[in-house]
């Protein structure tokens, strides 16, 4: 990669969509000097790696504030995530629900930023994070999060979530669980993982699609049936967690078929290989395995907890970080 493409001025890429994925085929085909248009509702980059610590210190689809289900312009977006910090500082005692990877992390994050306050963590199951982590791995998330001093509620679902306000102080909300647990919160944090927002191409799609809203790909990533529309990150129905690092391999393979299809070289196979997964666990902390085998704190907190790969995400973008 990064030779430049002599290309027929007919030739024109679109890309939808400038989250992870996006952004890293547009490096990529910037790279190669071939044209491209990226498409996208909102005005800036949302940094959803980053978005969990963003709403605890000042600085696809799903619940805030992990990422965005509505298109607000960059300024409002960075004061919702302020307006959280604040409300967040006024709050002694904190609920968490949902234990997957974005909990533990939201868990974490508060636990580091405000020691003193009282945090809960509901979860549905038994086993925190995500399933497809080594046991060893979800282990040590289970021993970082108590060793803060987060409350650990395992096997218990929010039965009254309806009546509760969310992301706001509130002071002593009562939150009842299915079992008939009640916790008392002055903040409830929603992290229940994300759903694919298929809203851009349901319409013209939909017999593509998967049961979960993704699309249909073939083992080049492009979409069952065509030749020229590739799907990558949330929206492409491969199996293995949707995470940035993931979008970015989709990425690279995608960009490589383009310019082979262009030069009338073979396309490249996408196939998931033995997991990748860095959970941070705070700014100092974090657990994770590469490739398959297990990474302690150390390595996770030089590579992710330090700055959640911003610095990169601005290099990438071609931008300089502000300082």
């Amino acid at each position: 990669m990064g030779s430049r493409l002599s290309v027929d001025e007919s030739v024109r890429v679109v890309v939808v969509g400038g989250g992870f994925g996006g952004m890293a085929a547009a490096s990529l085909l910037k790279s190669w000097a071939v044209p491209f248009v990226l498409v996208d509702a909102r005005d800036a980059f949302h940094h959803n790696v980053a978005a969990l610590r963003a709403a605890v210190e000042r600085g696809s689809d799903g619940p805030f504030p992990g990422k965005f289900n509505q298109v607000i312009d960059m300024e409002s977006a960075i004061q919702t995530y302020e307006d959280m910090v604040k409300e967040m500082e006024k709050s002694e005692r904190i609920l968490v629900v949902g234990g997957g990877s974005a909990g533990v992390e939201m868990a974490a994050e508060i636990k580091t930023q405000y020691p003193a306050k009282e945090v809960t963590l509901i979860h549905s199951k038994m086993a925190l994070a995500d399933v497809e982590l080594l046991d060893c791995v979800r282990q040590k998330v289970k021993e970082i999060l108590l060793r803060k001093g987060v409350h650990l509620l395992f096997g218990e679902k929010v039965s009254n979530m309806g009546d509760l306000t969310t992301n706001q102080f509130q002071k002593d909300m009562v939150v009842r669980t299915e079992k008939g647990t009640e916790v008392i919160a002055d903040m409830v944090v929603l992290c229940t993982g994300i759903k694919v927002n298929s809203s851009a191409y349901a319409g013209a799609f939909g017999d593509k699609m998967a049961s979960n809203g993704a699309l249909k790909v073939n083992t080049h990533l492009q979409l069952e049936g065509y030749e020229n529309i590739y799907a990558i990150g949330d929206c492409a129905d491969v199996k293995e967690p949707k995470m940035a690092y993931h979008a970015g391999l989709h990425a690279n393979i995608v960009v490589t078929n383009i310019i082979n299809s262009l030069t009338h070289k073979p396309l490249k196979t996408y196939k998931p290989g033995s997991l990748t997964f860095l959970l941070s666990m705070g700014r100092n902390d974090g657990v994770g395995q590469i490739n398959g085998y297990y990474v302690g704190r150390l390595l996770v907190t030089i590579a992710k907890s330090r700055d959640l790969f911003v610095s990169k995400s601005w290099k990438t973008m071609g931008q300089t970080m502000p300082s």
